[in-house]
């Protein structure tokens, strides 16, 4: 499994990346190979706001339906269309072409309560 430096992880396997000033926001590969193959994504319109530790999008595989939830507060400023139509992208490619949201956050620094990418290591390992 891969877990990016430069990603910050959420218990609830979701992966974060501050570019500029905005966060794309996706599910950790952990999160694809447990879910399996993903047949459909259920994403937030663009301008809607979001709250820490909220859900925000729904994630349906051939196993399971589950809840995508915000790292942190924010407004939608674009959302990955292209999962609207390839789902599986998100198990193909979960921190490259899956990511599913990017967001204006409220306080950039709110990232910094997330883990690291050693830190999401070991909370799996302890799951």
């Amino acid at each position: 499994m891969d877990f990016p430096d430069d990603l910050k992880y959420t218990e609830e396997h979701e992966w974060a990346l501050l570019e500029g000033d905005l966060v794309s926001i996706g599910i950790t590969d952990f999160a694809q190979h447990q879910l399996g193959d993903v047949v459909f994504v259920d994403l937030p319109a663009i301008g809607e706001r979001v709250e820490t530790g909220k859900a925000f999008g729904v994630v349906e595989s051939v196993k399971t339906v589950s809840d995508v939830y915000a790292p942190l507060s924010g407004e939608i400023v674009e959302i990955n269309s292209e999962l609207l139509d390839a789902p599986e992208t998100v198990n193909n490619s979960p921190y490259d072409d899956g990511w599913m949201v990017r967001i204006r956050p409220d306080d950039a620094a709110d990232l910094d309560a997330l883990m690291d990418a050693a830190s999401y290591q070991d909370f799996i390992e302890e799951e």
